[in-house]
Parts: C-alpha cells; structure tokens; sequence
C-alpha cells in the first residue's frame, strides 16, 4: 500500500493504512515532511482520488513554483469551512467546490483532508512540528526556579547572584535546557554554564572583596554606589566607540560609522539579547544607563544619513541582538530596503544575531516567524540586496539540536539569506582546536560560511576570559590544518580594536628576534589595509596596546591608539 514519487531528487513514501485506523501519516524519507496527520471521515483511504491529492500537495510543498498551480482549490488554507488557521487542507474533488471553494467542501463526495503543521508551506515543505513555545527571558530574580530543575546549580546561587550585580545576566529556556550539560562533573566547567551564568571570579580581587563587603553591610544605597564604580572601572566603551565612532548628530543617538563602507545601526527596540554572553563586550547597553547606550530611536534619520554618504555599502544592524525585536519594528529598517530605487549604493545588509544559539524558534515557531522570513526574503529577492546574518556561534553543540537546523534550513531556504559565523576564542568556553575545527566543520556541512576568530576585547571579564594572542594563533592555525578548503574563509585571530582590526597573521623569527607578523583586515586609515607590520614577541600580550615595537621601528598607531601617517609604499 505505499507509492513512491520522485521529485527534484527527494523521494517521498506515501504510506496509506490499515483499514483498520483512523488516520495515517504522510512523511518523507528525508524528514522534511514530517508527522503531519491526515485526518478523514472514512477508514478507507486508498482512492486513487485521495493519492492523487496527496501527491499534489507533496509536489506544492517542495517546490515552491508548484505552488500556484495548487491553489486556491486543491491546497487552500480554509478557515470558513472551521478548520483551524494552521492547518492547510486538501480535497479530492476541486472540481466540486463553488468559486469560493466553499460549497460541497464537507461533503461525502468530496472529502477534505486536513493536515496540520508548523509552517505547513515552505519552499522545501513541512517543518518537523514543534511546540509553540513562548520566550519568556530568565532573570536574575528567577535563578532559583533553575536550580529547582536543575540541582547542580544549587551550590552557586551565591556566586551567580552577586556577580550578576555587576554583570548582566539573562538566560532563555531553549539554552538552560537543551544546551547546558548539567550532568558532568563540575557544572561551572561545562562551556555553555561558563558562557551565560556570571562568576564572582570574573571580578579582579580588589573588585571582589569590595562587592562582597558591600553586599554583607545590607546597605542597598552603598551597594548600588559600589556596583556602579566597580562597572566605570571595567571600560564600558572599548575601542573609541562613544568618542570616536559615533557621528556627530543629535538624532543618531545609535549610529556608529568607524569604516567608510560600512555603517552600524543599533535600533532602539533590539537593545537586548534572548540571552546575554558572560563575556559581552556591549555589557553597558543592558545595565539600564542611557549615558553608556547606544540606541537608535527611529529610520528615517539613519536613511537621511545614508543619502548623504554613497561611500556606504553596508548595513550592519547589531545591538544588542536586532532578532529580539518584533518583525513589525525591525520593517521600519528594512521594508524601505525592499524598494531597490531606495538607497541604491546600499548592497548588503548584515544582521549581527546570537538567535541561533539563544533562540532559534525566532524563525520557525515564534508568531511572526514567517512574517521575518517573508520580510528578509523581500529585501533579497524585490530589492536586490545580499541579506546576510552574521551569526555569534561559540561551539559546535550550538548547532546539535532540531531547532537549530530547522532555523538555519529556513533562513537559507526560504530567506535566501547567507549565514556567517563568528566568535571571539575565550578561555574554557573554546580555547582549543579540537573544538574550533568542529565547530567549522558542522557549520560547513549545515551551509554557513566561517568568518573571523576574534579576541577578547578589553572590557568587562576581559581578564577571565582572554586567551593570550599567541596561543590563539596556534589555536587557529592547528585547526585550520585539520579542515578542508572551504573553511578557509575565516580570519582570524583578529582584535577589533581603536586603529582598527589587527589579525595575528604569525610568529616568526626575524634577524634572530621572535615577532609577531600582523596586518590590518580594517583600518581607520584604508591605507594600511592589507600590510603587514611586525612587534616583538610576548607570549603574555592579549590586546594590541600589549604589543612593543621591533628596535627601529614603530608600531602603526600612536599613544591614543589612533594610526600614524602611511610610510612610502614599497611597490
């Protein structure tokens, strides 16, 4: 009782019953289509009528150019014959139904099989059905309630509470639940536990005792006070951000132009993540102080800038985390992008996003995960522009579960968006090459493009987490080694730093002097862009003010960090 149908290479199994059930299922054997339940008035299912049916909704579903040729009256969602919004229905006889497609709909003659799903049409079918979950952020205030799942949080509710006086904390769901390894030997050296719950040990230990002196005195007013220059001491705006980034106008209150192609935008409403990284270099946009915030309350003003600056090429929008917000208030940015007569010099959009990691149901189960995926797809297909979702993926278990994929396979597939991967190396997060050679590995197997290894900036934790320069080129180039070719379009180690972005390109031995060899990938100055500059070797350095000239020589920046003049070309 099962017909095989073969359709741009995908084999789908349409298996028909016993007679005595119900109902079947229809599936395919590579699980796009999935658990979707076809329910009918009759037992018998095996009309060549009803196959045929169901074999013109597998072909609509996989292929999104059949669509057309299904609708409205064999493959119709239909809400005016009672049947539930999420749920599309097909009939055996579209000739039966009126105009409307309403009229003999429920008769015995003309049967309507309902099959439920979420996100029944896509332009590669069915998702895997999911429970509509609901993100409700996880607050300091809440921990306890994880501890209650999970015990092995228990022994360090001190530890997480008061660090998280000083350092934000938020968690999602998804993440505590299916992410965190709560069942190895000691919790706190699980990556993902280190990457989210804060650490008194991230505190330096005159910091520490001040915070933990405070706190026993039970004086709020003076906790709050000692909180508050604790954080001033921790360097909220590393690299110039507020001074030297920010133009110079009272309405882009959150607009940053450090490169002369590429504009940053940190929209009002995307100031906050689905989770926050213990190691977050924008730690100040969430403490709640509008003086260390970047946000950019309305568009319209970011365009007017952007008319005025046809050197710009790219958009980034970053926060904060630009999926948190609602698709209605990330279109103010990107509708008008639809329109390729708007802003022509602009090409590529980037979105700068940890949603895959804290909240991949953001584009398949949320309410208006279709309306982002439709809204991406606009600005790629109607405005001619390169969406791209530059995504913050620490570590290969980020990208093990069904929701994530699922995430990636809309995004890619219905979007048409590229996804790139990021991430800075931090200690005991994922500090070796093993795990950065899987880490890129699975992400070019699931279709997104690696792109930089960062450095711990310097700010917040930096101390805790920063991994010294020298062992992070080992680390990256040891796990270059074991890939293949196409993971080579990552970079790195890269700082992103006040001149610019300085790659640790190697270490090598000059005139019987150890150096490192670095370049600049950006620069404030284009000049320096792409040429190669030497400082002597130190295998504590971790940022670039660490780095010493080679004797009669001089570093590409001066004391305030900024580059010095271009010498004379060697060409």
């Amino acid at each position: 009782n099962s017909r095989l149908l073969r359709h741009q290479s995908k084999i789908f199994r349409l298996t028909t019953p016993p007679p005595s059930l119900p109902s079947s299922s229809l599936t395919t054997m590579n699980g796009n289509i999935n658990r979707c339940r076809m329910n009918s008035s009759h037992q018998d299912v095996t009309s060549r009528s009803k196959y045929l049916a169901l074999v013109s909704f597998v072909l609509s579903a996989s292929c999104f150019h059949c669509v057309d040729a299904f609708t409205p009256l064999v493959l119709r969602r239909n809400d005016a014959l009672g049947f539930p919004s999420n749920t599309l229905n097909v009939v055996t006889d579209p000739t039966a139904l009126d105009v409307d497609g309403i009229a003999d709909a429920k008769s015995n003659s003309n049967e309507v099989f309902t099959l439920a799903g979420a996100n029944n049409i896509a332009t590669n079918g069915l998702l895997d059905l999911q429970p509509t979950e609901r993100y409700k952020a996880i607050s300091l205030q809440a921990v306890d309630k994880i501890a209650e799942r999970h015990p092995a949080l228990a022994p360090h509710l001190y530890d997480v509470k008061l660090a998280g006086m000083v350092f934000p904390f938020k968690a999602s769901p998804y993440y505590v639940d299916e992410l965190i390894d709560w069942n190895c030997e000691d919790v706190r050296k699980d990556p993902f536990y280190r990457l989210v719950f804060p650490t008194l040990d991230m505190l330096n230990a005159d910091h520490r005792a001040k915070l933990e002196t405070a706190h026993a005195k039970g004086d709020p007013k003076n906790l709050i006070r000692v909180v508050d220059e604790i954080r001033a001491d921790l360097n909220p705006h590393p690299a110039g951000q507020k001074a030297l980034n920010a133009p110079k106008e009272d309405s882009l209150t959150g607009v940053q132009h450090k490169y002369s192609e590429t504009v940053l935008v940190f929209p009002a409403a995307g100031q906050t993540c689905h989770a926050y990284c213990t190691y977050c270099f924008r730690w100040a946009q969430f403490i709640g102080d509008d003086e260390l915030r970047f946000a950019q309350k309305e568009a319209n003003s970011l365009f007017d800038y952007l008319a005025k600056h046809e050197e710009v090429s790219d958009i980034l929008m970053t926060g904060g985390d630009p999926m948190v917000m609602k698709t209605k208030s990330l279109a103010q940015y990107l509708e008008p992008l639809t329109d390729p007569n708007f802003l022509p010099h602009i090409k590529n959009i980037r979105i700068g996003t940890r949603s895959l990691s804290f909240w991949p149901q953001r584009f398949t189960t949320d309410a208006d995960a279709d309306e982002v995926i439709d809204l991406l797809r606009r600005v790629r297909e109607e405005g001619g522009r390169h969406i791209a979702i530059m995504a913050h993926l620490s570590h290969a278990r980020e990208l093990s579960t069904p929701k994530v994929k699922q995430a990636i396979n809309r995004i890619q597939k219905e979007a048409f968006a590229t996804i790139r991967s990021q991430s800075p190396v931090m200690r005991g997060i994922n500090d070796s090459a093993e795990v950065w050679a899987e880490k890129w590995r699975t992400e070019v197997s699931l279709g997104i493009i690696p792109y930089y290894m960062f450095m711990a900036r310097d700010t917040g934790a930096q101390k805790f987490f920063d991994v010294p320069m020298a062992k992070a080129h080992k680390i990256f180039s040891d796990a270059l080694r074991n890939c293949s070719g196409l993971i080579r379009t990552v970079r790195g180690p890269s700082m992103s730093c006040t001149p610019g972005k300085v790659e640790v390109t190697g270490v090598e031995e000059i005139m019987g002097q150890k150096v490192f060899v670095l370049r600049f990938l950006q620069c404030r100055d284009e000049e320096w862009i792409g040429r190669p500059f030497f400082a002597k070797y130190d295998d504590k350095a971790v940022w670039f003010d660490d780095l010493e000239p080679l004797p009669g020589m001089e570093l590409p920046w001066d004391e305030s960090g900024l580059p010095r003049p271009v010498p004379p070309t060697v060409y």
